[in-house]
């Protein structure tokens, strides 16, 4: 964070000869020095190396890209997360929830003890494909066995990446290594099956006056042919979406129900907001119902409290970071609030949102606490020391990264949160049962009340 707080802005972790010396950033002001764009990087410094995770992402994803062939990957997809787009997405995201809260009934009614991560997994995986390709998924099944065989794979690959050694060569692993190439060229055979047979759909319905809003439709736009390249290219997209779509979402989800367990004033005061909005009747069909009316999309951006739940969940728990790095001699300087200079070239540039997001200096006293209402009412002018009124910078909070290549989804998993929320914060009371060794989530309790207003 800063040096007068014991903590200085950057940390050197020396991690030779075991993999190339990493730089933590702590400062928010030096955060935005590396993740904004500049004369020397017009789309912001490089992402660091993720040849280890070419298995699942593919060799040209928007992840891996750089300058101009990031640019053209992010003007392809862009149409796909618009603003305008994201609204017709609300069907899906409500129909695609109604499994997830038949699972949490019937574990109500069992008064089971289950882990609740897995279920917001599926339920997020089911909707990511849906919204990519307009497909079923199919992975909403508390059997694993009954799922769609993409999301079967694809889960099987990710499991290879638990206490994965990022940069051991793959003869070091070569059973690892063998098992994820074969793994991914059977997720690659599925999903260009899926591209061809979208493609083919798609001039089928053109001819007809009706177009697909899938992200896979909007980003082949008035394509004539399917170039070897082109399906190459999009199938690399498309599991990174599957991989980020996800993921993340699933993180924050289950953080958010951890966070409103342990804090009864803040699921207090979502309860209420979600009963002016869409009224006492918590049932799956009503909220469906009053979603799906004609002001429905509007009623998800007015879910203000909501939305600063989830922005506090994701201060304090961020699922993600940026990592860039730049060759020696590139002459990448950062420069701290101090006025200190500092040359990064050749090192692995980590911005590490999990002590930026708790600075004191930003944060106040309340840095470590769970406080939505901080995001309520950010004026200039009034007494640092409340919570709820201090002035963040807009650097200090980046659970999404910013610059050029913040998240293209963010907005869409924010909305998608908004929906799932809205669905159960008000159909259930949660109690976390069980902590593993690292203090993350692993069991949940769900009780279906049955007071008048269905908390």
């Amino acid at each position: 964070m800063h040096e007068a707080l014991g903590r200085p802005p950057l940390m050197l972790v020396d991690l030779r000869p075991v993999n190339r010396p990493m730089v933590l950033i702590t400062s928010h002001e030096i955060a935005e020095q590396v993740s904004k764009a500049s004369a020397l990087f017009p789309t912001s410094p490089p992402k660091s190396s993720l040849k280890y995770l070419e298995h699942l992402i593919g060799p040209t994803s928007i992840f891996a890209s750089h300058g101009d062939e990031w640019k053209m990957l992010r003007k392809m997809f862009s149409p796909g997360f618009a603003p305008q787009h994201l609204g017709t997405l609300l069907p899906c995201i409500l129909d695609k929830t109604l499994p997830f809260i038949s699972h949490l009934d019937h574990f109500a009614r069992t008064q089971e003890e289950f882990p609740l991560v897995p279920l917001v997994i599926n339920l997020t995986f089911d909707i990511i494909g849906s919204v990519t390709m307009d497909v079923n998924l199919e992975a909403q099944h508390l059997d694993s066995s009954n799922q769609g065989e993409l999301v079967r794979l694809f889960s099987e690959l990710l499991v290879t990446y638990n206490d994965d050694k990022a940069d051991y060569p793959w003869w070091l692993v070569p059973r690892t290594e063998m098992k994820r190439r074969r793994l991914g060229k059977r997720i690659d055979a599925l999903i260009k099956a899926i591209i061809h047979r979208k493609f083919a759909e798609q001039r089928g319905t053109l001819t007809a006056g009706q177009k697909s809003r899938s992200i896979l439709a909007l980003s082949l736009g008035d394509t004539e042919s399917l170039s070897e390249n082109l399906v190459n290219l999009t199938c690399d997209q498309l599991k990174t979406f599957l991989l980020a779509g996800h993921d993340t979402t699933s993180i924050t989800l289950a953080w958010v129900f951890y966070e409103l367990s342990l804090n009864p004033s803040a699921l207090s005061t979502v309860r209420a907001e979600l009963d002016t909005l869409l009224g006492t009747d918590t049932s799956p069909e009503a909220v469906r119902a009053r979603l799906l009316s004609h002001d429905g999309a509007a009623l998800v951006q007015k879910m203000t409290y909501i939305s600063a739940v989830i922005k506090e969940t994701l201060r304090l728990h961020p699922p993600a970071a940026t990592a860039r790095q730049t060759v020696h001699g590139t002459g990448f300087s950062v420069r701290t609030p101090e006025g200190q200079e500092y040359c990064l070239d050749g090192m692995i540039i980590y911005n590490c949102e999990t002590i930026i997001h708790r600075d004191p200096l930003v944060y106040g006293d309340s840095a470590n606490s769970f406080v939505p209402e901080r995001w309520l009412n950010e004026v200039d002018g009034l007494p640092e020391t409340d919570a709820t009124t201090r002035k963040t910078p807009a650097s200090a909070w980046r659970p999404f990264e910013r610059g050029p290549r913040n998240c293209i989804g963010q907005e869409f998993a924010t909305i998608e949160a908004r929906v799932i929320i809205a669905y159960a914060a008000r159909r259930y009371d949660f109690t976390k049962v069980g902590l593993d060794a690292t203090g993350y989530i692993e069991t949940s309790r769900w009780n279906e009340s049955q007071s008048e207003n269905g908390v």
